[in-house]
């Protein structure tokens, strides 16, 4: 949803067109930050991970608002009222906290934390300018916090300078009613000011004759701030400073730097007490450690040699999950390789299944319960795929919009993508099954497409709580039979539910029946299943595969 430039009087639609212009602006200078970054990695990808820290903010901010179709268990819910600008800039963090990547955008998303502290901290009593001011200082202020070894030159430079300046704005002034704007401009051009200046403050920056990349991109945020407090768009131009050739990733120097060889991100669940050991853990490991967060939910980004134990510590001071590790050296060589001609990239619910998908040649996202695979992840499938065509299977309704986005930052890189809309592993299954490499890439999607449409597809599930369904009314612990995502069946054994379910998708016909069976299902359960379809309906055949770990008890297609 577009939104009006501004001005905007300091609420939540001043926040909400505040996300969507700073998310506009990185989208813009994504491309450029990304040719500039060499500190602390030389690895061209700060305005990409700007970029996607940034659409996540706004995803869960666009949630608040009830601007999405759905909501995930990572957003906060939308309501049916506007949300408060507390609610607003709290959503904003939060999003830019699970999204975050990269030492940048986790920088970022503590910055945005730092505001919410004291813009989300109702009532309020204050003028809006010395209250931004305030806000912008407490950013700054968290960022360097987070940062376990902070260094001048760099983004934290640039996220000082912006505060120092805002805070004299606000300052001066006092107790004016619609100085807001004032303050994010003041701070918008100590921003700029010190960014111009990081050359001088960090060698590397100096050697490559560029500008810090992560400061540029909170130069690009603060902008976006003025621009919806303001109405008054900043200056477009090239990112400043870039003097000279950098080293790339098809450069033999850039495999040559030295520091650790991994970089590890996970969200963990931890208390406080929890996360200070844990950064000192993790300090004694490796270096680039930055932990932001709170209340319970932390980003843990650092560069080790030892990815295990960085992880490992995560283990012990809470539950880390969407853990994420990456090889420099394997990124840079990956990037000198030619691309293949075309890849699937096929999301899957489950391990078994995506050993089964690998096996045929997918490369593979593994969404576990309550954690979707975001965006962000989509694109670094993409990118391991390492395809100049990339065929994306989301394998549920619910991250179309995850994959179509995933699909457009791919496109930007080169790569041309299409999304077959799978709602279900099965689907997903039938489509690889016909996949043809070897052929044009456009018969090759038609093909996939067919198929998965012409796959019915069930799935076996246990309620947790009474409810109603479009079934009748189930109580916990009762077994779930859907089909092609509605409750068809209500039963209270798996085998009596899922002989319900089979007989109504073999109701219309079908040629094949493939089940997939989850990590606590006997295999009598297969058996019996089998024979059930051969019985009944002898001209089917039955394939069985095991989901593993985090599928579902039983999934179910038809073709």
């Amino acid at each position: 949803m577009a939104h009006e430039p501004g001005p905007h009087t300091l609420d939540a639609e001043a926040v909400r067109t505040w996300s969507s212009l700073a998310l506009a602006a990185l989208g813009r200078a994504r491309e450029d930050i990304d040719a500039i970054n060499v500190y602390p990695v030389a690895d061209a990808d700060t305005g990409t991970n700007l970029y996607l820290t940034a659409e996540s903010a706004d995803r869960a901010l666009a949630a608040a608002f009830g601007d999405t179709p759905e909501a995930t268990a990572d957003v906060t819910e939308g309501t049916a009222a506007a949300p408060s600008l507390s609610e607003a800039v709290r959503a904003y963090a939060h999003g830019a906290l699970i999204g975050a990547r990269g030492n940048s955008g986790t920088i970022l998303a503590q910055l945005l934390r730092g505001v919410a502290d004291v813009l989300g901290a109702e009532p309020r009593d204050r003028a809006a300018g010395p209250l931004l001011a305030q806000a912008l200082t407490r950013a700054a202020e968290e960022a360097y916090q987070a940062v376990a070894h902070p260094v001048e030159g760099t983004m934290l430079t640039v996220a000082g300078a912006a505060a120092r300046a805002g805070a004299l704005a606000g300052a001066a002034a006092g107790a004016v009613a619609d100085s807001a704007a004032e303050v994010a401009r003041a701070a918008y051009e100590g921003a700029r000011a010190a960014l111009a200046e990081t050359p001088g403050q960090l060698a590397v920056l100096d050697r490559a004759g560029v500008v810090d990349a992560g400061g540029c991109g909170l130069v690009a945020v603060l902008g976006a701030l003025w621009q919806a407090l303001s109405g008054q768009e900043p200056a477009e131009g090239p990112v400043p400073g870039r003097t000279a050739s950098l080293p790339s990733a098809s450069d033999p120097c850039a495999e040559e730097q030295g520091g650790p060889a991994y970089e590890v991100v996970y969200l963990l669940e931890a208390g406080d007490e929890a996360v200070a050991g844990l950064r000192a853990g993790l300090d004694g490991l490796g270096d680039s450690l930055v932990v932001v967060g709170g209340d319970g939910l932390w980003n843990v980004h650092v560069h080790v040699d030892d990815p295990g134990a960085a992880v490992e510590a995560g283990v012990v001071a809470g539950r880390p999950y969407r853990i994420r590790i990456t090889h420099f050296g394997d990124e840079r060589r990956r990037a000198r390789a030619p691309r293949v001609q075309r890849a699937v990239v096929a999301v899957v619910p489950g391990e078994g299944l995506a050993g089964l998908c690998g096996e045929a040649g997918a490369t593979t996202v593994l969404a576990r319960p309550g954690e979707p695979p975001t965006s962000a992840e989509l694109v670094d499938a993409v990118h391991r795929a390492h395809a100049r065509e990339v065929v994306l299977l989301p394998g549920t309704a619910e991250l179309r919009a995850a994959a179509a986005t995933a699909a457009e930052h791919a496109r930007a890189d080169g790569v041309r993508v299409a999304v077959i809309p799978t709602r279900s592993a099965v689907q997903s299954l039938a489509a690889l099954a016909v996949h043809d490499p070897e052929g044009s890439f456009d018969e090759d999607v038609v093909a996939m497409t067919a198929a998965a449409g012409a796959t019915r597809y069930g799935e076996l599930a246990v309620a947790e709580r009474q409810s109603f369904t479009s079934a009748g009314i189930c109580q916990a612990g009762d077994v779930l039979g859907l089909i092609d995502g509605d409750v068809a069946v209500i039963g209270a054994g798996l085998p009596e539910t899922a002989e319900a379910v089979l007989e109504r998708m073999l109701g219309s016909g079908g040629e094949l029946v493939t089940l997939v069976l989850g990590p606590e299902v006997p295999d009598t359960l297969a058996a019996r299943l089998e024979a059930y379809v051969q019985q009944a309906h002898l001209a089917v055949d039955t394939v069985t595969y095991r989901g593993g770990r985090w599928s579902a008890p039983l999934l179910i297609g038809v073709e």
